[in-house]
């Protein structure tokens, strides 16, 4: 269909997809409004090009095309074409092979030999779209050469079609950004021993991370019942049920303090601190089911997290020092702790005054404090154990 009659559900459906594959974390979602391009533009392929080469790397391209792997519409390809006479075009100006040089030089160019002609490409239509912060963004649009070359409509549409594919671009990128800080920070507050557990109004568990599954799991104080977070003690469970209907009850309101407390264990072990924080909403989202809350939730007896490794560049210990530095961080007595790592007595003390001196402590409790307070807990391995 001429591009020129294209009708406006069509349009609507494109747009409606680059926008869809926009706010998708999953970049797969691209196949559809590529598809949709390749169908309007009668292309063999359609291709965005997302990352240029930079010395020893490929770069990298999305691209759709009918030579490709149809159990995988889209291909992230590699893309290291620099000497491509389509490179360092000026910025948001739409051209073709005619608008850079004549049939004769195209027809003996390297580039038409050695990577158009063998993917049956012959007419190329190209812009590089300009996006704030994150560079160009490439698109490329290509006919065999049995069909006719792209006209000024053509160039039209494509003109047409720039901003959206900018913003769909930078926005999806904001979004995967956003995404991965969030994990970023979520990683951060586990490797501080610190569970999460996001709730709904109800009290109803709908996230949470490693540490809160570990606890919850063990169900030595909080637990999951019929999806809803709960106290093991019928008075820690009336006053979590407070806590939370009060965190609530703030919704639209100006910021208070998180409400906060204690919950027995059915272990004997020191009781589990928990804050209960509400989730910053948009001021103009007036609706149910828009509100969540966190619940932070600390266990003052759980292991330390922190790297050996990362606590021997910090502190300059060697690997015996760093061990037992651990085992005390943990709480465990020197005693203890010589027999965890099935050595002398003696040999413990004598790792102790090197650690001291080391260090500049001169007490056990301070060098407690200051493992706990380092940032050698932001570096431990999150791999599982063997």
């Amino acid at each position: 269909m001429p591009l020129k009659n294209l009708e406006l559900d069509q349009y609507n459906e494109l747009i409606n997809s680059l926008y869809d594959a926009a706010k998708d974390t999953d970049t797969t979602s691209w196949s559809q409004p590529l598809e949709h391009l390749k169908k309007l533009f009668k292309a063999n392929y359609v291709t965005l090009i997302l990352k240029l080469p930079a010395e020893d790397d490929l770069g990298l391209m999305i691209a759709v095309g009918h030579n490709l792997d149809k159990e995988q519409s889209v291909r992230y390809l590699p893309y290291q074409h620099d000497l491509t006479p389509f490179a360092d075009q000026p910025v948001d100006k739409v051209v073709t092979v005619s608008d850079l040089m004549d049939e004769v030089d195209w027809e003996e160019s390297s580039y038409r030999q050695h990577w158009c002609a063998v993917n049956d490409v012959y007419h190329v239509m190209a812009v590089d779209i300009s996006t704030p912060d994150i560079g160009n963004l490439r698109f490329r649009v290509t006919r065999s050469k049995e069909q006719e070359d792209f006209s000024e409509t053509d160039r039209d549409f494509c003109r047409l079609l720039m901003p959206h594919l900018r913003r769909a671009i930078s926005t999806h990128l904001q979004i995967h950004s956003s995404e991965s800080l969030g994990s970023l920070y979520s990683r951060a507050i586990g490797r501080l021993s610190i569970a999460t557990v996001t709730i709904d109004e109800h009290g109803r568990v709908l996230d949470k991370n490693l540490f809160a599954d570990y606890i919850l799991n063990s169900g030595d104080g909080l637990k999951v019942m019929a999806g809803k977070l709960t106290a093991h003690y019928p008075n820690d469970n009336r006053e979590l049920k407070r806590l939370i209907k009060s965190t609530f009850t703030h919704v639209g309101e100006e910021r208070t303090l998180p409400e906060a407390m204690s919950i027995t264990r059915p272990s004997g072990e020191i009781a589990l601190g928990v804050v209960i924080e509400l989730i910053p909403s948009l001021g103009w989202t007036d609706g149910k089911g828009q509100s969540k809350a966190v619940v932070y939730i600390r266990d003052a007896v759980g292991k330390s997290q922190t790297s050996t490794d990362i606590s021997k560049k910090l502190f300059g210990l060697t690997p015996a020092e760093t061990a037992l530095s651990l085992q005390l961080t943990n709480g465990l007595s020197l005693e203890e702790a010589a027999e965890a790592l099935n050595i002398r007595r003696n040999t413990a003390r004598a790792h102790l005054r090197s650690i001291f001196s080391k260090t500049g402590v001169r007490r056990q409790t301070e060098l407690v404090r200051m493992f706990l307070n380092s940032v050698a807990a932001l570096g431990y391995d999150d791999s599982p154990e063997e």
